[in-house]
């Protein structure tokens, strides 16, 4: 597991470089290293688990192939042995090695033979110079970008603050990022709240030259083919899937930990863990006092089920507001869950407990149908669309534009929003419904919402998170599946529930599901720390700065908040919070209160 960078095109001086090595080297602070020449460079920040003694970066072959990776690959012993079959040559063990032979061999179709997480950069020297970026099918690995035509270079690197301390990266804001973001929560697609910078989508291969630019090719999945028979056979088949993609995410020279929420889809890879794993050591996340939502009973219960070492961290709501800076930070874009500061104490706590990997049950969810609002989008008549858009907003419609400038809200009517495009892209070629929703989540949200705040959280503490749930096996069973074994009126995950049938306590499998979160509305009142910090993040003179939100009804919001708490209004805050936060830590210059002025002239 590594943080990579690089550029190619016009050149970057070697102290530079080491600038943007040092803005990342909380994600590989075992070694960081880099190389190049004139109009190209190729870096790493190494977090050791795979043959801890070799693998440097770059890798390469001969003069002509060098080789930056960010990741794991599970499957690098049979790739190794393969390889070796067409006369190529090893030194080492890594993981990462055999990638410079596997390019040379395949060409840019090497990513399809890959098993694991990853972000790949190639500089191929022969006939007309490239660059090759690639990320695995379902996005784990993030790899932000920035083209700048003018010049004929193209940037890159793992976390956007490394990026734009790049030369020549604009940090001026996309205007429309603010209602993308609450509408969404965090922006989708390959879009970020930065207006010239990008993300490789997953599941992507990417050729950059000086003379021909960027071209991004989205590698099309192997279709689902699954035989899975009613809704025993299916758990039984997903028990086995998931039981052995759980064993080869076990892989690597340093222990392996647990990440128990208490949950269903965390608990069960917990459960298929600890057998392969001696003296497992698993760890959950709580909040110090007396609030909402408190799950340890569940994960210490699957911890004494499993006989794993139990960890349980405890959190101090008192800490949240000086955290915030550090969160979005290392997040590089406002993403309005919660769960982002627990998630950062949580892999701290991982870390200093003398744990580099730990792995979870995130993206279950997403792929086995876990949501209320799928299910209530395959129950709802016509307007479905209208409703499950909503849904995924972090403020409502309604209140989005009571909060927006006059200027604001014509500058979207114009451009067009977020929540259109969605919406647009659900009715498309009609669809079918689950299926139109399921991509949406796995294609965008997942990526966007989820699996970046998870590797960039936890890799701020050096930690490397493996995801069973986006194992390319799991996904396409869950994906081959039936509506009815994922989704059946209010049941949800129905074959994933039936995989951990007699593999946890009845105290999880039959609890209601409920959503891991940071309690923000019972935080958000008089007498607690956090709600006097957001009235200081917002205040008048704060909110003005660019043109785009309405000061005085900023203002209104938070009394009202105050006043008589609820879900939705605590959430709205906790948004805006988050967002200005973001403008003041991440120095963003927005440009958005002059090209707003400039439209109404």
């Amino acid at each position: 597991m590594c943080r990579i960078y690089g550029h190619f095109g016009g050149h970057v001086p070697d102290d530079r470089l080491r600038a943007v090595a040092r803005l990342q080297r909380h994600g590989g602070p075992d070694a960081q290293t880099h190389h190049g020449a004139d109009t190209w460079a190729l870096g790493n920040n190494r977090l050791a688990i795979v043959d801890l003694d070799h693998g440097e970066q770059p890798y390469t072959l001969g003069d002509s192939i060098h080789v930056v990776f960010n990741g794991e690959i599970y499957n690098h012993r049979e790739l190794r042995e393969r390889l070796r079959g067409f006369g190529y040559t090893f030194t080492d063990h890594c993981d990462g090695s055999i990638l410079p032979a596997l390019y040379h061999r395949y060409g840019t179709d090497f990513p399809e033979h890959l098993d694991g997480m990853f972000a790949v950069a190639v500089v191929d020297l022969r006939a007309e110079p490239k660059l090759v970026l690639a990320t695995d099918e379902a996005g784990m690995k993030p790899l932000y970008y920035h083209q700048d035509p003018s010049t004929g270079t193209l940037s890159f690197s793992s976390e956007l603050p490394a990026l734009l301390s790049m030369p020549g990266v604009d940090r001026s804001v996309w205007t429309e990022g603010l209602d993308s973001y609450l509408s969404t929560k965090t922006p989708f697609g390959e879009r970020t709240m930065f207006a010239a910078v990008r993300v490789l989508p997953r599941a992507a291969t990417a050729e950059f030259t000086e003379r021909s630019g960027l071209r991004v090719h989205r590698r099309t999945p192997a279709p689902a083919d699954v035989e899975t028979g009613d809704l025993n056979q299916a758990g039984e088949r997903l028990r086995e899937v998931l039981s052995r993609e759980v064993g080869r995410l076990r892989l690597g020279d340093v222990p392996v930990s647990a990440i128990t929420s208490g949950g269903l889809d965390s608990s069960l890879v917990t459960a298929l863990l600890a057998p392969g794993v001696p003296d497992l050591h698993s760890f959950n996340i709580a909040y110090r006092g007396d609030w909402p939502f408190d799950e340890r009973e569940y994960a210490r219960a699957v911890a004494e089920y499993a006989g794993t070492n139990y960890h349980q961290v405890e959190s101090d709501p008192e800490d949240f507001p000086d955290l915030l800076d550090e969160v979005v930070w290392h997040l590089g874009q406002p993403n309005a869950d919660p769960i982002t500061i627990s998630t950062y104490v949580l892999f701290r706590a991982v870390h200093d407990a003398g744990f580099k990997v730990a792995v979870t049950g995130d993206a279950a969810d997403e792929m086995f149908g876990g949501y209320g609002r799928m299910r209530q989008a395959l129950r709802d008549g016509s307007d479905w669309a209208d409703r499950y858009v909503e849904s995924l907003a972090a403020v409502p419609r309604g209140l989005r534009e009571r909060l927006y400038t006059a200027e604001y809200r014509d500058h979207l009517r114009r451009q067009g929003t977020a929540s259109e495009r969605i919406k647009h892209d659900l009715l498309a070629d009609g669809r079918d419904r689950l299926e139109a929703i399921t991509e949406l989540e796995v294609d965008e949200r997942l990526p966007a919402y989820h699996l970046r705040r998870v590797d960039h959280l936890s890799m701020a503490s050096s930690v490397e998170v493996r995801l069973p749930f986006c194992q390319p096996e799991v996904t396409r069973l869950a994906r081959g599946l039936p509506r009815d074994l994922r989704i059946r009126g209010d049941e949800g995950k129905r074959a994933l529930y039936a995989a951990a049938k007699g593999r946890l306590p009845d105290s999880v499998l039959n609890r209601s599901k409920q959503p891991f979160t940071l309690p923000i509305t019972s935080m958000l009142t008089e007498g607690n720390k956090l709600l006097e910090f957001a009235r200081q993040t917002l205040s008048p003179d704060e909110v003005a700065g660019d043109g785009r939100l309405d000061p005085r009804a900023v203002g209104e919001l938070i009394d009202h908040q105050a006043a008589e708490p609820t879900d939705e209004k605590a959430l709205a805050v906790w948004s805006l919070m988050i967002h200005q936060v973001w403008i003041r830590r991440m120095g963003a210059g927005t440009g958005a209160h002059r090209e707003l002025a400039e439209e109404t002239v």
